[in-house]
């Protein structure tokens, strides 16, 4: 697809910014698919004066996307329309003090769950969750029976005008998969609390989660995490989802997709809720086995999977048609 430009800042000079900033970006090769197109404009910020100077000179109409690690993305294969930010390093700092720890939004969930066990502090579950601290509070990532917002105290956020707000705990509203702060708002800062264990414990405790995932997941492969949500978050208190028995694993499993594919893509053997990119895949075969995927859940159980896999940008020739009720 050819890629039409247009230029979506409201000043000529642009030197005032210290970051990297690139056309035709090919973003969905650095997600964890390693799938999709480009993105029109790509700014990786040097720090967070870097970031609020950026927006303050990004046009308001522009459109705005803004992503982590990309381990739970599908980028299309025609590429994202306008602006993506892309946080680094420079988002990636942690403070610990006491039972609490002060993160950059980018930092990894897996080494905040490695310093903090160093320190006595138990965040152990995040060290299995692909991603970055600021994809966590999105989406409220949970495993083991724990879940971020149980230990969230705040977050810092720079909104669209660059103007910087904190936002607390009861302002979030979280719920299962869900968190309620402004979609515009970029974070880059979370702070987190945790109760105390002994080192030696926690240790412990990490190598057992990490030779569960092994065990029940397809690690080294090219994936994205949980394709679907657990049904039971919309049926039971998302407190109590990872006891429910309705897992979108077992309704995949039970209607016989374990292991389908769809050109390269397939539907993991070891783990029925991962869709992985075999060799060659693109994001239409991707998408389009998810599509069948939730298609034959519902023709057989009656229930509809919702993507927990957050999909962007635009197709190219090939469209995929979402299944719906």
């Amino acid at each position: 697809m050819t890629i039409t430009h247009y230029y979506p800042f409201n000043s000529d000079d642009l030197s005032v910014l210290k970051g990297q900033l690139k056309k035709d970006s090919p973003i969905g090769k650095i997600c964890w698919l390693g799938v999709g197109g480009k993105s029109d404009w790509l700014y990786q910020p040097s720090g967070l004066d870097d970031l609020r100077q950026f927006l303050q000179l990004l046009d308001e109409d522009s459109p705005l996307i803004v992503i982590g690690a990309g381990s739970n993305l599908i980028v299309r294969d025609g590429g994202v329309r306008g602006v993506v930010i892309r946080l680094g390093k420079p988002f990636s700092n942690i403070q610990i003090e006491d039972c609490r720890i002060r993160t950059g939004g980018f930092t990894k969930d897996a080494l905040v769950a490695t310093k903090a066990a160093e320190k006595g502090i138990d965040l152990t579950f995040l060290r299995t969750i692909p991603g970055t601290l600021g994809g966590a509070v999105r989406m409220n990532a949970g495993c083991y029976g724990s879940y971020l917002a149980d230990h969230f105290v705040e977050a810092t956020v720079v909104m669209r005008d660059g103007s910087l707000k904190v936002i607390e705990k009861d302002a979030c509203n979280f719920g299962y998969r869900h968190c309620d702060l402004p979609p515009d708002a970029i974070i880059v800062e979370v702070v987190l609390e945790a109760p105390k264990d002994s080192v030696e414990a926690l240790q412990t405790k990490l190598k057992k989660f990490l030779e569960r995932r092994s065990e029940s997941q397809p690690t080294g492969t090219k994936t994205a995490g949980s394709a679907f949500r657990n049904p039971a978050g919309y049926s039971s208190t998302w407190e109590d989802n990872d006891n429910h028995e309705l897992k979108a694993w077992k309704l995949i499993d039970e209607v016989g997709l374990r292991g389908a594919k769809y050109g390269d893509a397939q539907v993991s053997t070891k783990h029925p809720n991962f869709l992985v990119n075999t060799n060659k895949a693109s994001a239409y075969q991707i998408e389009k086995l998810g599509e069948i995927v939730r298609r034959k859940v519902f023709d057989k159980k009656n229930i509809v999977l919702e993507w927990e896999i957050i999909r962007l940008g635009e197709f190219d020739g090939q469209i995929v048609e979402e299944f719906t009720r």
